[in-house]
């Protein structure tokens, strides 16, 4: 059948050219809505642009939906980004924490002292814990480096503070240029002053098994060796906060 509607849309195009002659040029009549046979009014020429445009209109197919659905589905669909669980980040740093065993072997002392550590601190704890770790120590070494530095100095990499200063004592650890720990520029880098107690540490016999205010005081030889003690459970609080966990994870 003709689609009367798309050639009713076309007709204001036609101009002069009777309906009747549009339906000789596409070979179709219209007779009371069925197909039948062509018009027997004379039929224009054939090569009248007007008629050709309808002609064409008029057989061109519609688009089928099936046709739409396979143009849609042959569009790329965007993947989303994926991203690592927290969850699966968090189990892994745990796996890889030491145990309050290791940090802790011995009987911790009664009392114990915290705070709050600042952003300096932490680093500066950070750096003494990762020392360690690369010169090969134990779990236990990294917690009585900390709270031995705790005890020194509150985790800050001190200059010379003028008549505040305990004879020449300089850096995280307070050691001292006159004993022989270094130069002032040597003790007050923490990477050096950690290695310079680290090597000290390590020919204390047994030191990972002792009593943490021991260990500490055969390398420091400071004139209150009790106070070292105080600090341990702090101390494995920052080295457990490398892995994500303890009251100081960030």
């Amino acid at each position: 059948m003709v689609n009367v509607d798309l050639m009713a849309r076309h007709l204001p195009a036609l101009k002069r050219v009777s309906f009747r002659a549009v339906l000789a040029a596409t070979g179709m009549a219209v007779l009371t809505g069925f197909a039948g046979a062509p018009a027997s009014a004379s039929p224009v020429t054939a090569t009248a642009p007007e008629a050709t445009a309808v002609a064409r209109a008029v057989a061109a197919p519609a688009t089928t939906k099936t046709e739409s659905a396979a143009a849609v589905a042959a569009v790329p669909v965007a993947k989303p980004a994926t991203k690592a669980p927290a969850a699966a980040k968090k189990a892994e740093q745990a796996a890889k924490a030491p145990s309050r065993q290791q940090l802790m072997p011995a009987p911790v002392a009664e009392y114990q002292e915290t705070f709050k550590p600042t952003a300096e601190q932490k680093r500066n704890a950070e750096v003494i814990i990762e020392t360690g770790q690369k010169m090969g120590l134990p779990p236990r070494a990294w917690v009585i480096a900390v709270a031995t530095a705790a005890q020194e100095s509150t985790l800050h990499n001190l200059g010379h503070l003028g008549d505040m200063n305990d004879h020449d004592s300089l850096g995280l650890f307070q050691q001292r240029p006159s004993a022989g720990w270094g130069t002032p520029a040597e003790i007050t880098d923490p990477v050096y002053s950690s290695k310079a107690f680290y090597n000290g540490l390590k020919n204390v016999e047994g030191y990972d098994k002792m009593a943490l205010t021991d260990a500490a005081q055969t390398v420091q030889v400071s004139a209150f060796p009790d106070h070292y003690a105080k600090w341990e459970k702090l101390a494995a609080d920052l080295v457990l906060a490398k892995y994500g966990q303890g009251p100081y994870a960030a």
